[in-house]
């Protein structure tokens, strides 16, 4: 694999939408936010723990962040780290894999070795 892979949580149902459209735009706080919220490998289980915590059906989107160009853009965000976002909607061939995240008995989702 070439270049650095970033990641998006997405639920089941909001994928198999974008899938019919060919984009993901995202929930309704990236379209508040104006960009879709992505994480870093380090990121992404902290994401997954604060915002999906005991969600069902939960997706990783793995991506190639250098196939974004500049609509990806990485800025401060969560205590003070710089993030992933990524200005405009996500198209479905942008995503290299799609793992779906199991739940262990406390809720909390297992994560496969990210990149």
């Amino acid at each position: 694999m070439n270049g650095k892979s970033i990641y998006r949580l997405c639920e089941k149902n909001d994928w198999d939408h974008a899938l019919t459209l060919g984009v993901y735009r995202g929930t309704d706080l990236d379209i508040q936010d104006g960009y879709i919220h992505l994480s870093a490998a380090e990121q992404v289980m902290e994401t997954a723990k604060i915002y999906f915590c005991g969600v069902e059906h939960l997706l990783l989107l793995r991506i190639n962040a250098n196939e974004l160009g500049d609509d990806l853009r990485w800025e401060k965000s969560r205590n003070g780290e710089i993030f992933p976002h990524f200005y405009g909607p996500l198209k479905t061939e942008f995503i290299r894999t799609i793992t779906e995240l199991k739940l262990d008995d406390n809720g909390i989702h297992i994560f496969p070795t990210l990149e």
